[in-house]
């Protein structure tokens, strides 16, 4: 079977999280998102535990079920250097003897959704292998609290220690992070970070596994390529639609080049304000190789369903009338991936036709990016040749999506069509 997983989120006892970050909620809306298996977030926190066991029921070790959604026991923790690692434990044994073990090194591990530690990334990797525990750098490249912040490589924040996996983040993909050949022996997670339950947040990114079915142990074997299991798919956003994407100011959100950056001593000349080292920058300076593991999974760049029809309709992304179109497509069509990833467009074309000319160019690499830098998401725009032309004739449409940055290669749908 396939499944597809967001497995990095957060609580409402995480800072600057929504309240309504609770497990009922998750449920709900990753069934309307379409993901079958969620990591809970923060379960290190002894309160947000206690809310999973009331709310959801263990159905296999590290793996709890509620209202058919799966939820796998995993957290977020941050180093002595504020780079940020994600966990996914194998029982709620393990939660416990991990934050038993921790609590010397923490004042706020029962606390906060995503301690501080004063240890380093070697010794988290230690210890979550010792306790086989999985293991590896949450958003990898963003220039807050990311490994590729702090060090150059993953020998030198690791120092050895085994880790099973890297995490992209919403500004890098499969492609950009293979520029770097020392991750050609890591699989790749793309996760949500999500801090809001909203289908627009949860599920924006997600994996999807060949697995036996929906539990700890099955996406272990997937993540380890043991068994026949593996990853299948990455999804998620176009890295230019990131919020650190580009070089740019972390207060006017001006974007600048490398050079730029580096001859103003990384101070806007504009408004003052800091400027952040762009993902795509940042990796192309430790880029070594230009070759590709062959059992790479492919890469599918995705935008969430509401912000699609916000871009088509000129509303927010909030607000009711983009709600109202959203549920009329989650009422024919089960859940948003089926929308954006599975549905025929004709199918689409029937509920909103010009909803569906915009997933369609999504789907083709044809919509008009305008990137993310220094906090800032990136836009989407929808070619005047698109929003004028019937259904019928898109295939014959010439469209010049003209951009000077990294244009992305889009993958074909057609290989990733969920098998019933």
């Amino acid at each position: 079977m396939q499944v597809d997983a967001d497995l990095h989120i957060h609580s409402r006892h995480s800072k600057a999280v929504s309240k309504a970050m609770t497990i009922p909620n998750l449920a709900e809306n990753a069934r309307f998102k379409g993901l079958g298996i969620v990591g809970t977030g923060d379960i290190l926190n002894p309160k947000w535990e206690e809310e999973l066991l009331r709310y959801a029921k263990k159905v296999d070790e590290g793996t709890y079920e509620r209202d058919g959604i799966r939820f796998l026991l995993t957290t977020e923790v941050e180093d002595n250097r504020r780079v940020h690692h994600v966990l996914i434990f194998p029982s709620i044994e393990a939660v416990r003897e991990m934050r038993e073990r921790l609590k010397p090194y923490s004042t706020d591990i029962e606390t906060e959704g995503r301690p501080h530690l004063t240890l380093s990334a070697a010794e988290i990797a230690d210890l979550a292998n010792d306790l086989d525990v999985l293991v590896g750098p949450a958003h990898a490249f963003t220039p807050w609290t990311s490994l590729y912040k702090e060090y150059d490589s993953l020998k030198e924040a690791y120092d050895g220690a085994k880790i099973q996996f890297l995490e992209l983040g919403l500004s890098a993909d499969s492609e950009m992070a293979d520029r770097i050949r020392a991750h050609h022996k890591l699989p790749y997670l793309s996760n949500s970070d999500a801090h809001s339950p909203m289908p627009h947040r949860l599920g924006r990114e997600f994996n999807r596994f060949e697995v036996k079915e929906a539990t700890f142990e099955e996406v272990r074997k997937a993540i380890l390529k043991r068994g026949g299991r593996r990853i299948v798919l990455n999804a998620g956003l176009d890295p230019r639609l990131g919020k650190y994407h580009l070089t740019a100011c972390s207060r006017c959100y001006t974007k600048y080049s490398l050079d730029e950056a580096r001859a103003f001593k990384w101070k806007c000349p504009r408004c003052g304000g800091r400027i952040k080292k762009g993902v795509r920058d940042r990796i192309l300076e430790l880029a070594d190789t230009e070759e590709r593991p062959k059992d790479r999974p492919p890469y599918l760049h995705l935008a969430p369903l509401a912000e699609i029809i916000a871009m088509v309709i000129g509303k927010g992304v909030e607000t009711k009338s983009v709600r109202i179109i959203w549920e009329r497509f989650l009422r024919e069509f089960g859940s948003e991936i089926r929308v954006l990833v599975d549905a025929p467009l004709e199918a689409l074309a029937e509920v909103h036709e010009d909803v569906a000319k915009a997933v369609w160019a999504y789907r083709e690499g044809k919509l008009i990016v305008i990137p993310g830098g220094g906090g800032k998401y990136g836009e989407i725009k929808l070619p005047e040749e698109i929003r004028n032309a019937s259904i019928g004739e898109l295939e014959s449409i010439e469209v010049d999506v003209k951009s000077e940055e990294y244009r992305p290669r889009q993958t074909s749908l057609m290989r990733f069509l969920r098998k019933d």
